[in-house]
């Protein structure tokens, strides 16, 4: 043999390993050239209780930090202060009347197509861990998911443990996905013991609770659930920074519907439906630390992320995106958003409408009280508001989840009245308003085909005290929305 020939196996065998090692660096260098996004979604907590929305009691060092390097929302609207409707909405960039899971607890229709799986199947490793609340269709969306089990970590409740691990054990050559959502802060309260916590005598008590001492524990309880959130949520983003992967990646920080109190979650005003809504991405914001005051929905959130993936679009989607605000911060998308209140541990129908200055509430069931959910019921803020009831002792707007019945139409100037407590709807200074946005609604509820069933779903719990009706024990047998 020749020292020609001698060779030429081993020059064969370099030459096959380098170009092997060329096209996994490719592979690797177009996945960090893609935008990888990283969704983490809380579980009832109301826009302004994160320090950068101006609360400055309730401890999230590392939220205040993404906004503070990345673009604060200040109007961005959910379209159900419910947990599940919320979340098959952003999953679906659909209104969750227009979906097919407008109540409580109903899974994702099949007939919907997730956006994630549109990630998915355009190369996007997908993930999912923590709270989920979608049922079994949209799982398939992920290549990885689990629910609120934590495989390693007992301080977390909702499958924060799970955040960082998966994120460690993704594949590296691929851009990334993740969906990741807390059980923090739903009740009961479980972080009061976690290493961030938060003094009663120091919390921020709304005009619509009863300033005493077990309210104050019950809110300060509150925070110490969002101060874990926020924990994990630094972790997270310090795992991204170790990997070299952070600049390249989008990170959004939102919640699913208001706080778990009174006249907060699945109520349509600002205190339920306002989310706070955080986006860290360097690649396109390039003017750090800015707010915009733009009107956004939740259902935006889809052909978003799908624009920024550059994957088309569905048609069917309701949604626009809103990735001109993230070069622009004010620049204007939507002139209104809309939201529902449906079912959710009670028989309700309510609409809203809101525009920069307006709100508007049609309500199908004023017959009915609309005092918040069962875990809202049964809690010790709405037991010292049940007090202050009984003595007489009610300032207005602490008696409003009492009132029944309640006005069919609601009208308030955001202008002068950001809680919304003052009902303008029958003040004639406000009737030009009131006719616009009345049909305003009624044409949005004729192109989504938003319809008022005969028959809604009955209350599975007891409109005092939020316990169990015992003669409604299998809600699987409840008549449905007809």
């Amino acid at each position: 043999m020749t020292v020609r020939n001698k060779y030429r196996p081993c020059c064969l065998i370099i030459f096959l390993l380098c170009n092997v090692f060329v096209f996994s660096q490719e592979k690797i260098n177009a996945a960090k050239q893609r935008s990888n996004i990283v969704l983490i979604i809380a579980d009832d907590v109301s826009w302004n209780d994160f320090g950068c929305y101006g609360n400055k009691i309730v401890k999230t060092p590392h939220i205040d930090k993404l906004a503070k390097n990345g673009l604060k929302f200040t109007n961005t609207y959910l379209t159900a202060s419910s947990c599940s409707p919320s979340r098959c909405s952003i999953i679906s960039g659909k209104y969750p009347h227009s979906n097919g899971a407008a109540e409580l607890h109903e899974p994702l229709p099949v007939s919907e197509i997730p956006f994630p799986l549109l990630l998915k199947e355009n190369g996007y490793y997908t993930a999912q861990a923590g709270k989920w609340h979608l049922g079994p269709y949209a799982t398939k969306a992920f290549d990885r998911y689990t629910d609120t089990k934590d495989e390693n970590n007992g301080n977390a409740k909702g499958g924060e443990g799970n955040w960082v691990k998966f994120i460690k054990e993704r594949p590296k050559d691929k851009p990334f996905f993740f969906w990741l959502a807390s059980n923090d802060a739903h009740r009961g309260w479980s972080a009061d013991k976690f290493h961030i916590t938060h003094n009663p005598d120091k919390v921020n008590v709304p005009v619509y609770l009863s300033d005493t001492p077990k309210t104050r524990k019950d809110i300060a309880s509150y925070y110490n659930e969002i101060g874990r959130f926020d924990f994990y949520i630094g972790e997270v983003v310090s795992e991204l920074r170790k990997q070299n992967v952070l600049e390249n990646t989008m990170i959004i920080v939102m919640a699913d519907n208001g706080r778990p109190f009174p006249r907060c979650k699945t109520r349509v005003y600002d205190s339920g439906m306002k989310t706070p809504f955080i986006i860290y991405y360097p690649k396109l914001i390039k003017k750090k630390g800015k707010q915009s005051n733009s009107l956004i929905s939740s259902i935006d959130i889809a052909p978003t992320l799908l624009e920024i993936a550059e994957i088309k679009i569905p048609n069917d989607y309701q949604g626009i995106s809103f990735t001109p605000i993230l070069k622009q911060a004010n620049k204007k998308i939507r002139k209104q958003v809309f939201s529902e209140h449906n079912w959710h541990d009670y028989e309700a129908h309510e609409r809203m409408l809101r525009d920069e200055n307006f709100l508007y509430v049609l309500n199908s069931r004023p017959n009915l009280t609309n005092g918040g959910s069962a875990d809202s019921k049964r809690s010790p803020s709405q037991t010292d508001l049940n007090k202050l009831r009984d003595l007489g002792k009610l300032t207005d707007a602490q008696a409003d989840v009492f009132v029944s019945p309640r006005p069919r139409e609601e009208l308030f100037d955001i202008r002068t009245d950001s809680l919304q407590l003052l009902n303008l709807a029958s003040h004639e200074k406000y009737k030009e308003v009131l006719n616009r946005m009345r049909k305003e609604l009624k044409t949005w509820q004729r192109k989504t085909n938003d319809t008022i069933p005969d028959h809604l779903t009955p209350d599975l719990y007891d409109r005092e005290t939020g316990k169990l009706l015992d003669k409604k024990k299998n809600h699987d047998k409840l008549p449905r929305n007809k």
